[in-house]
């Protein structure tokens, strides 16, 4: 499953200019926790996020009560936030439409984020996920993916008959068994599933007619 099968296009987006007040309103409204920063040109240059928020509330109550120490060492008085630009997380962390949706999850994971806008190679936003769509997505009924194991993975991509292959999905476990020409086959099958969104692991009991792993005996001298 791919990025673009899950993400939301209808993506609510502020702009840098705008106040933090407009913006925090913004997102209680839309019910959400961040929101993509775009140019007048629509490309992403920032995201702005609960956590931004915070950080600039505290920024501003240092600032208060260094205020006076300020004034008796003639120190410049530390710059507060007060648009979105002054807040947001530049460079934010994106990814494309055709992403595969286990990179997506991989990339969330790795920088602690629960949401990425989707950009074209342009860096004009298409849209954002979230890490509520990937649950979505490895979510799915049992019955969803036996369906995709038998008429994608089974009949179209490996040439299988169906009727060879037994399937049984439990809350995302499949356990498959059968018989199919080759060992080869029989990887490649079960490795194709563990591969689909929603599959927990794969528990294989495939038979095959012909070890094709071995390799063939040498020639005689």
């Amino acid at each position: 499953m791919k990025v673009i099968d899950v993400m939301s296009t209808n993506v609510v987006t502020a702009n840098p200019e705008m106040g933090l007040k407009e913006a925090a309103r913004t997102m209680i409204n839309a019910g959400i926790s961040g929101l993509p920063v775009v140019d007048g040109e629509g490309k992403i240059i920032g995201i702005i996020t609960e956590a931004d928020f915070v950080e600039a509330e505290a920024d501003r109550s240092w600032g208060r009560r260094r205020r006076l120490l300020d004034a008796l060492f003639g120190e410049q008085e530390p710059r507060t936030a007060s648009t979105v630009g002054d807040a947001m997380s530049r460079n934010p962390v994106c990814v494309d439409q055709g992403s595969d949706l286990t990179e997506a999850a991989r990339k969330m994971t790795e920088q602690g984020i629960k949401r990425l806008p989707v950009v074209n190679p342009d860096g004009l936003l298409e849209g954002i996920i979230s890490r509520a769509d990937v649950m979505s997505a490895f979510a799915r009924p049992d019955e969803v993916i036996a369906d995709e194991i038998e008429q994608d993975v089974v009949r179209r991509i490996m040439r299988l008959d169906p009727e060879d292959i037994e399937i049984d999905v439990t809350d995302g476990v499949v356990a498959i068994g059968g018989r199919v020409p080759n060992k080869s086959d029989a990887r490649l099958l079960e490795e194709l599933i563990c591969r689909l969104d929603g599959v927990v692991r794969c528990e294989s009991d495939l038979a095959w007619e012909y070890d094709d792993t071995r390799s063939p005996m040498p020639p005689p001298p």
